[in-house]
């Protein structure tokens, strides 16, 4: 049965393809699919700090299957398929294109030191940066131009990405603004997912308190990895909260009520930027 197929080569016979900071990825048990491991490792400032949250990746696994499935509902097509276990999904495999989609509601973190704005500061619209996905190079910020120009992404790769990107923050804003969560920015990645001779720009990675800014809107509490970046201590437990408040907290499921879908996006989309194409 499949079942006990995917069973034998998640527990006993997996391929490992990949290991990144915070997840493993193995061969998966149908063609065109990958295992996607979540670990409790955390890293911070480009690996320079590392450390431990216990739980951390059963918590990412139920919250990031939990926002995917959301997403996938509104038409924002995911690499997500089905959860395994505890800490391991079942995900297409795709093409990562080497960029991170950075969108941004509210001044923070690296943004506000470098334009000197007070942390805090909510912006007049959302604001999308791209980061090249290179360690080596400390994930530098790159302009449109740039990525295009080097063909990292095409130029229709690029409208599609930052129209989902939008799209994603519209909703997740309006979702969370429900449980008491301000989204104050977020990190994604899209990979192109081959079928055919079709190929598909689609989400990929993961949406957790991992790559997300969560502040608690009426006492301000970060509840996520900046807890652990900045050392303030009760990491865990903001992880906990924000999978409690979506009602996937693991072990609680039969009482929980998922989070229910926004009626309306609390934050207002700009307007898609368009981009050069190639000549």
């Amino acid at each position: 049965m499949p079942s006990k197929r995917i069973a034998s080569r998640t527990v006993n016979r997996r391929i490992p393809l990949y290991e990144g900071k915070a997840k493993q990825l193995f061969e998966g048990p149908e063609p065109g699919t990958l295992i996607q491991h979540f670990k409790d490792d955390a890293t911070a400032f480009n690996n320079a700090k590392k450390g431990v949250i216990n739980g951390k990746g059963v918590l990412n696994n139920r919250i990031s299957e939990y926002l995917m499935l959301r997403l996938g509902e509104i038409g924002i097509p995911t690499h997500f398929i089905r959860t395994l276990n505890m800490r391991e999904q079942l995900v297409k495999a795709v093409e990562i294109i080497p960029l991170e989609v950075i969108v941004r509601n509210v001044a923070a973190g690296s943004f506000s030191q470098r334009f000197g704005v007070e942390e805090g500061s909510m912006l007049p619209y959302p604001i999308i940066e791209f980061c090249l996905k290179n360690d080596k190079l400390n994930d530098p910020i790159v302009a449109p131009e740039i990525i295009v120009a080097f063909q990292w992404a095409q130029p229709g790769e690029l409208e599609e990405i930052t129209s989902m990107a939008l799209r994603i923050n519209d909703f997740l804003s309006g979702l969370l603004l429900g449980l008491g969560i301000k989204l104050v920015d977020f990190k994604i990645e899209f990979g192109r997912h081959f079928e055919g001779n079709t190929v598909q720009v689609i989400l990929a990675d993961e949406i957790s308190p991992d790559c997300c800014r969560l502040w608690d809107t009426k006492t301000g509490e970060k509840m996520d990895k900046d807890r652990f970046r900045r050392d303030l201590g009760k990491v865990e437990e903001a992880y906990r909260e924000v999978a409690r408040r979506l009602g996937v907290l693991p072990g609680e499921n039969d009482s929980a009520t998922p989070a229910p879908t926004p009626k309306k996006a609390s934050i207002k989309l700009s307007a898609v930027k368009k981009f050069p194409k190639k000549k």
